[in-house]
């Protein structure tokens, strides 16, 4: 089915909520805050084509499109409006990765929307307690789940952190990123690299497919045995897997030109002492403290644009985002404010803050 085809399956579809002006639901996309370092953003032109073209209205604040390349002549093109950011915090819906900060939070309408990736913001109290104040419903992407049980949006993230991972590994290897300018591949008579990750989840299984496809020599430590399983069964048998034990760890770490931390199924902590037997050379990355696909941010608002159009298209079928934390227990997942209440449980229980559990509320409602 044409996108522009979507609301001839009911009439009244057309316009989600009334709002001044032509009727349209507004989606706002404010532009990245300029004291921090996050590139990503979540829309292409194209995407927003496609969702002007299905009924809402998009507004954009002017240069947000610039850390993925894109100007704002690119959006103009596909019916988005470019504006301020005051007017772009007034929209039905307000769409950001990273979440807004509490100045911002204040300017957003009354009973609006904000959908974001979690972040840093969401566990300061004055941010949730403006939220909660202006009972805006607040989700964020990388908590919700699709129809099948996949965090897709997490997912996307996670397989671009990990591919982008080698990437910076390689180039901090060759001569032009400063290092002693090897290939993580070998060649014949030559080792490959060796690469070590430790943890599990997609980020780590990411890095180490595409580790072994830049042929290096790649080995995965786990302290969970069925993890370990799972990531040989990912990536195939060139991945090398162990468990943790410190003489293992000692060795490999004192081989390792890269080595890549996650988080692994069991509560683990890097020993300091291995720092000191690594070759001054190794290139060394901690997805807790850096997330590598800020560096492809295009690529980021390609990915995730295909899983929004659908978003925004099941959300105009189901009447509203109101629409779909009722009916998809995935999307609930995601949401960390709800008409005025906290029922996000992890970050009520890291602010000391009193939560309800929305599928309650939600029956209650009903």
């Amino acid at each position: 089915m044409d996108y522009k085809d979507i609301n001839v399956l009911d009439p009244e579809l057309r316009v989600i909520t009334e709002i001044e002006g032509d009727g349209k639901f507004t989606i706002g996309l404010p532009a990245n805050y300029a004291d921090d370092e996050e590139t990503r953003f979540l829309l292409t032109p194209e995407a927003c084509g496609l969702i002007t073209s299905a009924g809402l209205k998009i507004k954009m604040e002017a240069d947000a499109g610039i850390d993925v390349s894109f100007s704002d002549e690119a959006y103009a093109e596909y019916g988005v409006q470019i504006t301020d950011r005051e007017s772009v915090l007034k929209a039905d819906l307000v769409l950001s990765f990273s979440p807004l900060k509490v100045e911002d939070v204040r300017k957003m309408k009354k009973g609006a929307t904000l959908l974001c990736m979690m972040g840093n913001e969401l566990f300061k109290a004055p941010t949730i307690e403006a939220l909660l104040e202006l009972q805006i419903t607040c989700g964020v992407l990388d908590n919700m789940y699709s129809y099948n049980d996949e965090p897709v949006f997490a997912n996307i993230i996670n397989e671009i952190d990990g591919r982008a991972a080698i990437l910076y590994a390689q180039e901090h290897l060759s001569y032009l990123g400063g290092g002693k300018g090897v290939l993580l591949a070998g060649v014949a008579g030559i080792n490959p690299c060796e690469v070590l990750l430790i943890g599990e989840g997609m980020d780590i299984c990411y890095a180490a497919k595409a580790a072994i496809a830049a042929g290096a020599s790649v080995t995965l430590v786990n302290n969970d045995i069925s993890a370990l399983q799972t990531a040989r069964q990912f990536c195939g048998d060139a991945l090398t897997t162990l468990a943790i034990h410190p003489r293992v760890l000692y060795n490999k770490c004192k081989t390792a030109d890269v080595l890549i931390l996650g988080e692994t199924t069991r509560p683990f902590k890097f020993p300091n002492k291995l720092n000191r037997i690594m070759k001054d050379s190794a290139f060394v990355l901690n997805f807790k403290d850096s997330h590598p696909s800020s560096a492809v941010p295009r690529t980021v608002a390609m990915g995730l644009s295909n899983v929004l159009v659908n978003f925004f298209d099941e959300m105009i079928i189901k009447n509203g985002f109101e629409g779909m934390i009722m009916s998809s227990e995935g999307v609930q997942c995601g949401v960390v404010t709800y008409h005025g209440k906290l029922v996000d449980k992890l970050i009520a229980s890291f602010l000391s803050m009193p939560s309800v559990d929305i599928k309650i509320m939600l029956t209650a409602e009903n």
